[in-house]
């Protein structure tokens, strides 16, 4: 499940660093850098949860 989590994490980053780079795509940006923190933070749940 945490390789899931990584997975996502390094797409939604690229997503991000995409968005930044290209100047007509800053909704990218956004939206990855959403996407990389709910994701982060469901990943910082789930593993808290592990026992």
């Amino acid at each position: 499940m945490l390789g899931l989590i990584g997975l996502l994490l390094v797409v939604w980053l690229a997503l991000a660093v995409l968005g930044a780079i290209v100047e007509g795509l800053f909704w990218l940006l956004v939206i990855g850098v959403v996407l990389f923190l709910a994701t982060a933070a469901w990943g910082w749940t789930k593993r808290n949860t592990r026992v």
